[in-house]
C-alpha cells in the first residue's frame, strides 16, 4: 500500500486555527501520512496577499512545527508565475510512487468555482478531490460540475481506492475564524490571541505585520 498524502492551499495570510484544525481533522479522519499546507504566491482568483510571501511561509512553518502529520510545502512561491493548481499536482505527483494516494482538499466555494480554474478537467488526472463542505453550505453544486460528480463521486470517503480520479464530501463544522478578520483586528489594534498559534502571533508583532498605514 502506497502513502497518503494530502494537499492543502491558501494564502495562509496569516495562517489561523480554522487551517490549522480543520487541516488536522482531516489528516487524522484519513489517516494522512502527509499533509502539505502550500502556500501560494499569485493566487489567480485572489486578492494579493497582503504580506510577503516570505512571511506568509515562515507563519506556516511555525504553525505546524512539531504538528505531525502536517508540513509545509513551499513549492508555489519557487515559481515566477501564477500559482496553478495543476502545475502543483503535477510536480507532486512526479515526486510519488505510482501508487501512492494524492487528495486535494478544497473548501465548498473553491469546488463550485473549479470550472474556472486552468486546465480544471485534468485536476483528477493527479489526485482525488476532497470537498470539506459545512452543513449550511448550498448543496447544490454548479451545472458545470454536476456530469463530474456522477461520473466521480465516492459515497464514501473512506472507500477512495487508487492513486486518483475520484471526488468525496468530508463534512465539518469550522471555526468561525477567517484571516480578515485576523488582519482587521490587528489593523485596529486589538488582539488575536487564540485566533493564531503563539509563535506565529509572535511572529507577526516582531515584523509589524498587519498594521495599519500611519
Amino acid at each position: 500500500m502506497g502513502k497518503r498524502i494530502g494537499l492543502f492551499g491558501g494564502t495562509f495570510d496569516p495562517v489561523h486555527i480554522g487551517h490549522l484544525r480543520g487541516a488536522l481533522e482531516v489528516a487524522e479522519q484519513f489517516a494522512f501520512d502527509e499533509l502539505r499546507l502550500v502556500p501560494s504566491a499569485r493566487p489567480p482568483h485572489r486578492d494579493t496577499p497582503q504580506v510577503s510571501a516570505k512571511d506568509r511561509l515562515e507563519m506556516v512553518r511555525l504553525a505546524v512545527e512539531g504538528v505531525p502529520p502536517l508540513l509545509v510545502d513551499d513549492r508555489e512561491l519557487k515559481r515566477d508565475r501564477p500559482s496553478w493548481t495543476i502545475d502543483t499536482l503535477e510536480s507532486v505527483r512526479s515526486e510519488l510512487a505510482a501508487d501512492d494516494q494524492l487528495f486535494l482538499l478544497v473548501g465548498w466555494d473553491a469546488f463550485c468555482g473549479l470550472p474556472t480554474w486552468h486546465r480544471w478537467n485534468e485536476l483528477l488526472e493527479y489526485c482525488h478531490i476532497l470537498v470539506l463542505q459545512r452543513p449550511d453550505a448550498d448543496s447544490e453544486a454548479p451545472e458545470a460540475l454536476r456530469d463530474l460528480l456522477a461520473a466521480r463521486s465516492a459515497a464514501d470517503p473512506q472507500s477512495i481506492q487508487g492513486a486518483s480520479g475520484q471526488i468525496a464530501f468530508v463534512w465539518q463544522t469550522p471555526l468561525a475564524v477567517s484571516a480578515t478578520q485576523i488582519r482587521q483586528s490587528l489593523a485596529e489594534g486589538r488582539s488575536v490571541r487564540f485566533l493564531v498559534p503563539d509563535s506565529v502571533l509572535a511572529y507577526i508583532h516582531a515584523h509589524g505585520l498587519y498594521r495599519a498605514p500611519n
